[in-house]
């Protein structure tokens, strides 16, 4: 496997099969979770015509190394829409996510840009708006800020070619972050702590969906990323 090197002792594992395995979760905004094959399904509960204020973020209580590699299977169901997901995600001030002293978040993006935290956000599957539905990328973004840091070719069909899941592969190891889908490294970004902000460390991983798209999650695995 492309990163396999980099897998050092597992950290997280869910297979995100039932709804015993959303314990492990918090929303920030509403979302609706189904397992119809086994999977999760997530989609947003609110309808699209309330724009940002129908979407939002599905966070994992646990907190990550500054170092790790996170793999987990991916469908999109339904579009139009866009699938993300947060990573190395706390407080600008070194608070955990959930620190109460930060300000509450609801789902709408700027809150997550522009808002109390620092965050990775990696949109790997982007077919909302029509530059995104006629030409398809994925994108590394840094915050605080709304920094682009790296684009790739997106290799994921739309949802009605897509006839099964999909590996994503998050390597996140010193300054480089990379990520692949089905063992194709899509983008690669080496941070120099100083263009986009400092280095960001360890912190939460969270995935996000934009109204009124349904994807499907399984076997989600995070391992302590190692110095092969």
């Amino acid at each position: 496997m492309l990163y396999e090197t980099y897998r050092g002792k597992l950290l997280y594992e869910n297979s995100l099969s039932n709804p015993a395995c959303m314990k492990d979760f918090v929303a920030e905004g509403k979302a609706v979770t189904r397992f119809p094959d086994g999977r999760l399904w997530l989609e947003n509960a609110e309808s699209p015509e309330k724009g940002q204020a129908a979407n939002y973020v599905l966070w994992c209580r646990e907190n990550f190394p500054a170092d790790f590699l996170l793999e987990v299977s991916f469908q999109p169901i339904r579009e139009p829409g866009l699938a993300m997901i947060f990573f190395a995600a706390a407080g600008r001030n070194g608070e955990d996510l959930f620190d109460p002293g930060l300000a509450a978040r609801t789902g709408e993006y700027r809150q997550y840009h522009h808002g109390d935290i620092n965050a990775f956000h990696l949109s790997f599957f982007r077919r909302k708006e029509p530059d995104e539905r006629s030409f398809h990328t994925c994108n590394l973004r840094k915050s605080y800020g709304f920094y682009l840091t790296a684009q790739g070719a997106d290799p994921i069909p739309d949802a009605a070619d897509a006839a099964a899941p999909y590996q994503l592969s998050l390597l996140k190891r010193g300054r480089d972050v990379r990520f692949a889908v089905n063992e194709l490294e899509v983008l690669r970004f080496t941070d120099d702590g100083e263009t986009f902000g400092p280095l960001l460390g360890g912190g939460k991983i969270g995935f996000r969906q934009l109204a009124p798209m349904i994807g499907a999650y399984a076997d989600l695995r995070v391992w302590e990323g190692a110095r092969p």
